[in-house]
């Protein structure tokens, strides 16, 4: 490969390292607080995605599905067997994030996409256990599109994220964040000021104007240690305001990525004093196979292509896409609204035998509170209701639904019709008609 159309290694590889560092602690971190027991073998019942219901809680073996995840981002932090444990990651982390859908949350699947990417990117260059048993692997400088492809799909992140936020009920209304920061005025110092609802306009348009511009000065080299900054005290400050998990420490974590390779390559240097086996530069440039290359490039340009118009699906659907759901998730619309209600399902039979379920002997206390606000789950669960009620003696059992949702503060009102028997409805890709309209109107994307 010609060395001008050529980058770095460093950037990709530090970048692997912190990732399978993160991954892994994230698995460490779910298993020692009990969520796999609490999330994934406990309950009776569980949501899968449209399409995936083969992938599912194991049991008890359920943990040995963590267990694979946690050291294959090990290996990949280490770059030992990097492809196989970059596969294994991808594929271990998939299956997790689509056992139950209660569980989705946009950096889920931000990361299954990077370990997909990362199984075809030649990270282990350096600093790896597989550089140091192979130095013919060894390289100091590889194609600038594994990078700037990593640095693409944060890019996309960010900037859906940020046209996700221009709507009305975000820049006019500041809502949620109207309804949430108040909630948090017993924080230290700033909780007074969590009150003010000039403050939740504030935060509404300082989170839509960082989204849609944090990656160009992140690009820039002359604003680029300005940005960093900026993105570690906006992901602190989300970590301290709302329960969303890991997420603001990935984006700490990945937006390392637009640093210069300069600047890795020092990092590098540090940790090869501390481990000084490890080799942390080569002259070599890493060059794939000039068909594996195309064939690369192609599957990249169908990749992004897919992201691109992906998140734009929700146009192909009637009705408010916040109460509808309907195309919402994987498109990066990330903490935008406020759903909560309930609902009490009835089921009954050909004979009048009828009876009004208790959902708490089917579902958690999480599980409830997703289903109650979310339609395809609402239709999941009344055919489990259906199919256990049948199981129980119910002659061609019914299935109906008294659910009362509220958006962003409105007044609550019914997702589904009362007299919808959800027992004979169909769960599709195609629009669900049975969803009670909205009436009303957000403006914006």
């Amino acid at each position: 490969m010609n060395v001008e159309k050529s980058t770095s290694a460093a950037p990709l590889v530090v970048f692997r390292i912190v990732w399978g560092a993160m991954l892994l602690a994230s698995v460490v971190r779910f298993w020692t607080k009990g969520w796999i027991d609490e999330l994934y073998i406990r309950p009776a019942f569980f949501f899968p995605y449209y399409g995936f219901g083969f992938v599912h809680p194991l049991g008890e073996a359920t943990y040995a599905v963590f267990a694979v995840c946690g050291l294959c981002a090990l290996l990949v932090m280490i770059g030992l067997w990097y492809r196989w444990a970059a596969a294994g990651l991808f594929l271990s982390f998939t299956y997790i994030e689509l056992m139950d859908k209660t569980t989705y949350l946009n950096h889920y699947y931000f990361v299954s996409l990077v370990c997909l990417m990362l199984i075809f990117l030649p990270a282990n260059v350096l600093f790896s256990v597989d550089a140091w048993r192979k130095p013919s692997l060894r390289a100091g400088r590889i194609p600038y599109w594994t990078t700037g492809s990593v640095r693409l799909l944060v890019a996309l992140l960010y900037v859906f994220a940020g046209i996700a936020k221009l709507n009305s009920d975000w820049l006019l209304e500041a809502l949620p964040l109207r309804i949430w920061l108040p909630a948090r005025n017993d924080m230290p110092v700033i909780g007074p000021l969590l009150e003010k609802r000039w403050v939740a306009y504030a935060f509404s348009w300082i989170g839509c104007l960082y989204d849609l511009t944090i990656p160009l000065w992140l690009l820039l080299p002359r604003t680029r240690v300005w940005a960093y900054a900026m993105v570690v005290v906006f992901h602190v400050l989300t970590a301290l305001l709302f329960p969303i998990g890991m997420f603001p420490y990935v984006m700490i974590v990945t937006a390392l990525i637009f640093f210069s390779g300069e600047w890795h390559g020092r990092l590098l240097a540090r940790l090869g004093r501390l481990v000084p086996a490890m080799p942390v530069r080569s002259a070599t440039v890493y060059a794939y196979r000039p068909a594996a290359e195309k064939v690369l490039k192609a599957g990249l340009l169908v990749f992004f292509v897919f992201q691109f118009l992906f998140p734009f699906r929700y146009l192909l659907y009637p009705g408010e896409l916040f109460w509808t759901e309907e195309g919402y998730r994987f498109s990066w619309r990330v903490m935008l609204m406020e759903k909560a209600g309930y609902a009490q399902f009835t089921v009954q039979d050909t004979t009048g035998r009828k009876i009004i379920v208790n959902n708490t002997l089917f579902l958690t206390p999480l599980q409830e509170k997703m289903m109650s606000t979310q339609p395809d789950m609402l239709l999941q669960y009344a055919h489990f209701l259906r199919d256990h009620f049948a199981g129980k003696g119910f002659r061609q059992p019914s299935v109906y639904v008294d659910s009362y949702v509220a958006l962003n503060g409105r007044f609550g009102r019914p997702l589904v019709a009362p007299d919808t028997d959800l027992a004979r409805e169909r769960d599709t890709f195609l629009p669900k008609s049975w969803i009670t309209p909205f009436d009303d109107t957000i403006y914006g994307f």
